[in-house]
Formats: structure tokens, sequence, C-alpha cells
């Protein structure tokens, strides 16, 4: 029987949505961890930022640019990345539709759904799917998903019912794979619950006293919080785990 390899030294990721935000801040934690990491990103500029950072910590993988909310953008990228690199030992799904802040804020329920169905849902599905088939059928590897804390517990008003819709996919969708896949992959799910991204520095009293309030350590979680726990569910100290949703959310409850 086949095991899964872990990222350590020597290896090489592939992280989507490493221009900005969490997925930044997963590309330079693994690099800072001894993994290369290839930057997916849609702005040319946001991700050459990325990799020059990537740089400066080690070798970068390269730069790989698409729009996950095109349908033909994923699977062009999965044929990129296959085509371009010799083997990747993990890939991280990051990218997700921005639907709080600019011009997104003010559209109707429907268009948002759109999009966070067409990148967070189809893009990740179609990407863990295909590179995760790929590792399987070299030598394994891991796939990390972002899915969010409140998908099963609920949440009031549209941003609760938009991401219960899909982020709830992702996490179901990454138990079922991680079923497809094993022994010789893992596939898990990290679910961050208040974190402070773009819209958060931003949010207004209301939601800052909130997402303190629901932490039982008393405070916002950085996207610094949600590398670490994508670089252990990477790591040999996380060999045993595959099919799981890990919470990173400081403990949430309901005040």
């Amino acid at each position: 029987m086949t095991t899964s390899p872990d990222v350590s030294r020597g290896r090489t990721a592939l992280v989507t949505g490493a221009s900005g935000g969490i997925g930044r801040a997963v590309a330079l934690a693994l690099a800072r961890d001894g993994v290369r990491v290839a930057v997916h990103g849609r702005d040319r500029a946001r991700a050459d930022a990325t990799a020059a950072a990537l740089g400066e910590l080690g070798a970068p993988a390269g730069t790989f640019l698409a729009d996950l909310a095109a349908a033909d953008g994923p699977a062009q990228l999965v044929e990129e990345v296959t085509a371009r690199l010799p083997a990747i030992d993990l890939v991280v799904a990051v990218a997700g539709a921005d639907t709080r802040t600019g011009e997104a804020a003010g559209w109707s329920f429907e268009r948002k759904l759109e999009a966070l169905l067409a990148v967070d849902v189809t893009a990740t599905g179609t990407l863990a799917r295909g590179l995760g088939h790929w590792m399987r059928a070299r030598d394994g590897g891991t796939v990390v998903t972002i899915g969010w804390d409140q998908a099963e517990t609920g949440m009031e008003g549209d941003s609760g019912e938009l991401f219960a819709v899909a982020k709830g996919a992702v996490m179901a969708f990454t138990r079922s794979l991680a079923r497809s896949l094993a022994p010789s992959v893992r596939v898990n799910c990290v679910a961050p619950g208040w974190i402070r991204t773009a819209w958060g520095e931003n949010a207004s009293d209301t939601w800052q006293r909130r997402a303190v309030r629901e932490s039982m350590l008393g405070r916002w979680g950085t996207p610094d919080d949600v590398a670490a726990a994508v670089v252990w569910l990477a790591s040999p100290a996380a060999s045993f785990c595959t099919g799981e949703v890990l919470a990173v959310n400081g403990g949430f409850r309901r005040a």
C-alpha cells in the first residue's frame, strides 16, 4: 500500500489566490518552511509581487495567471500547471470570489451567488480534483481547501446564506475527494472564522465588536493564523489526517 508523502523541504506547492490576503499568507508561510511555491493569481502585478517576496525566501516555482471565474479558467490552469511543472506535492485552493468589498459589495444576491459558485465551488472542485488525481498517479501528495466555520451552524443575513451555500459545498466535497484519492493523497479543509482580511479591516464597529465577542480568545483571527493551520495539515505531523475540516476561529461561540 502506498502512503501519502507530505510537504517538507524540497517539495513544491501551488497556492491559488496567492496575490493577497489568506492566499499570500499561505504562500509565504510555506516558503518559510522550505517549500517551493507556485503562485496563482488573476492580476499580473499582484501575483508578481507575491512571487518577488517568495524569491527572497527561496526558489519560487513560477507564476500562473488565470481567471477562475471564467468557464474554461480552472481547466486551463490545471493544464498549464501539469505542463509546466514536473510534479507538485501540495495544492492549496484559497482563491475565492470577493463579494463583500469594492463594486461587488453592491451586487444583487443572485449575482453574488453566481460568482461564489463559479470560483469558490466550481473552480475549487475542478482544481482539487484534477491536480489531486495527477498527484495520485505520481507519488501522491496533499490537497487543502478553504471552507467557513459557520457553514454547518448557520449565520443570519445575505452573507451567511451565500457563504453557507458555497463553503458548505466545499467542505462536503473535501470529505468525498479524500475518499476518492486515499491513501496516496490526503485532502483536508481549513474553515476560518472571523479573519481580518480586507473586509475586516474596514468593517463597521458593530462587526468589529461581534468578531471579538464571538471568539473565545477575544480577538480577530489573522491570515497568518490560517496559514499556520495549512502548513500543519501539509506536514508530516498531520500524516494521519484526511477528510477533516479544521476550524480556525478562536473557539467560536454564540453570544
